[in-house]
């Protein structure tokens, strides 16, 4: 498991990029919410798989601080492992070459980075277990004897195991396993694997690990289950138009000298087996040498646990809006087949290879630092302190003000007398949105006040209380103002007209960056709750 100089540079130049990041950059509206998976433990949760729990709650469980880099430990660090297991899978795969161009490439593209090295989401752990896999299966399925047939071992039942975990980090973790059982199935050297006992063994395992997930639907009437399918569900006709818009933004997130390399190179390896290029289609396997062999077979595992990802995904977004985060683990397992294509043209062309990955590096670096400097500091923003040149963006335009300092709203809570008096005497806190209620409840936990959402989207917090349990008590109302007006109330207070006795604004709570209010939090008295706010689910 040895792991050369160049790999450990990189390892602890991306992870000391991705720490100094974590620390500065505000928090946005989905690590907000998963936070209060930790105040609230569970099997499962409405949404997502319980794994993201542990990852936002490491740093805060260590030490005991709610900051945006506490929630970001776990992930910084479980990309590091994921990149690790990468590396250790692209060596055992390709060799040592094709394993440091692919760290480098994974340590460069800048969603790779975000979504699953800075940012608190279900990927952090998906893809920790994610890689672990992969390099399992790559020992499993092509010991250093080659020359003997394939006979499955106890890897086979590890294999059902990490599974497992991949699918509590994310339910994308079903779509591992199915890759890896089609590789089986494509594969008649591996297609023995189907039928052995260590399988059996596996699919034990992987229904043991995933059990939590399991049981907590069937108490909860199936519901985690249904929402995830039914964000699936065409909602309108096909769409080229759509289709082509996620092409290209998947273009931008990866960074086109990275990302269409990427859909050429996975394209060439599909073009390849469907022309009957592969070992796997030829019926005399003694038309092809054993190493070219032996490379198509591995080629083909990458293919099977990626492909059907990111083709699928892009794919459905020609009739849904696709979250980036969807289709990324497709491309970051495609990565290995574009590493060991890079790692051929090295051995020709060095200079092109340097200049690539350099070049790439050179515009990515400054452009994310940028992101990083404006985010925190309104760079770019018309009217800041900090802005250059003026600014060029208003701040009213500009959807990096989404990320919001939540150590500001905290303080005013702890500085202004009315406010803390205010919040010392309301039972519990509430707001019209899920994740604007998660920020309110990553801001106010340490003061001690139960926070949940009224509304008709209530997410995770329909499982975290009984909709009975607020009435005849009071409580303080805060949202944002980008959240505030609905579409559907005439005046933003009719929402909850009825079930209030009164509801009066006492603050707006101004969030800067700048100088400038980019975020205003309105604060509003609401006493005492007269009845139970309808819930469509929980």
């Amino acid at each position: 498991m040895k792991i050369q100089k160049w790999a450990i540079a990189i390892l602890l130049w991306g992870f000391l990029f991705r720490a100094i990041c974590a620390i500065y950059l505000n928090v946005g509206f989905d690590e907000a919410y998963y936070y209060l998976y930790t105040q609230n433990l569970n099997l499962s949760y409405f949404d997502h798989p319980p794994l993201v729990a542990f990852t936002a709650g490491l740093g805060v469980w260590l030490t005991g601080a709610v900051t945006p880099f506490t929630i970001r430990i776990g992930g910084v660090l479980l990309y590091t492992g994921t990149l690790i297991f990468s590396y250790l899978a692209s060596r055992k795969l390709f060799g040592d070459r094709t394993a440091t161009l692919t760290l480098a490439i994974l340590t460069t593209i800048p969603i790779f980075q975000i979504a699953f090295g800075i940012l608190t989401l279900p990927d952090n752990a998906l893809m920790f277990f994610w890689s672990a896999c992969l390099w399992v299966a790559a020992t499993e399925f092509f010991p250093s004897d080659q020359t003997r047939d394939y006979k499955p071992t106890y890897r086979i039942a590890l294999i059902g195991l990490l599974v497992g975990f991949a699918f509590l980090g994310k339910y994308h973790g079903v779509l591992l396993g199915g890759g890896l059982g089609l590789f089986c199935l494509l594969s008649r050297r591996h297609r023995v694997a189907l039928f052995s006992g260590w399988t059996l063994a596996a699919i034990a395992l992987l229904i043991i690990t995933s059990s939590p997930v399991l049981l907590w639907n069937a108490q909860h009437e199936w519901a985690s289950f249904r929402f995830q399918s039914g964000r699936a569900v065409p909602s309108q006709g096909y769409n080229l138009e759509r289709l082509l818009v996620t092409i290209l933004l998947a273009l931008g997130y990866l960074f086109p000298s990275f990302g269409i390399p990427l859909w050429w190179t996975s394209f060439r390896m599909i073009a390849q087996l469907a022309n009957g290029k592969s070992d796997l289609s030829i019926e005399n396997e003694q038309e092809l040498t054993i190493s070219d062999s032996l490379l198509r077979s591995k080629k083909l595992l990458i293919l099977c646990v990626s492909a059907p990802i990111f083709f699928g995904f892009t794919f459905m977004g020609g009739f849904i809006q696709i979250l980036p985060s969807w289709h990324m683990p497709g491309f970051f397992g495609a990565t290995l087949l574009l590493g060991e294509s890079a790692a051929k043209v090295q051995l020709k062309r060095p200079k092109f290879i340097r200049n690539w990955l350099w070049g790439s590096g050179i515009v990515i670096l400054p452009l994310l630092l940028i992101g990083l400097l404006h985010v925190h500091l309104g760079i770019v923003q018309k009217g800041s302190d900090n802005a250059i040149a003026g600014g060029f963006w208003e701040a009213k335009d500009d959807p990096s003000t989404q990320m919001v300092d939540l150590v500001q709203l905290r303080q005013a809570f702890i500085d202004d007398p009315m406010l803390k008096a205010e919040l010392a005497k309301a039972d519990f806190v509430f707001s019209n949105n899920f994740f604007v209620a998660g920020q309110v409840g990553m801001a106010i936990e340490p003061l001690g006040k139960k926070v949940t959402c009224f509304d008709e989207d209530l997410r995770g917090f329909a499982y975290w209380s009984k909709a009975e349990d607020f009435v005849g008590k009071s409580a303080l109302y805060i949202t944002s103002e980008l959240f505030l007006k609905d579409e559907r109330y005439p005046q933003p207070l009719d929402k909850y007209k009825g079930y209030f006795q009164s509801l009066e604004k006492i603050a707006d709570i101004p969030i800067k960056r700048g100088g400038q209010a980019v975020q205003i939090f309105p604060v509003y008295r609401a006493s005492p709750m007269l009845k139970p706010y309808p819930r469509p689910y929980g």
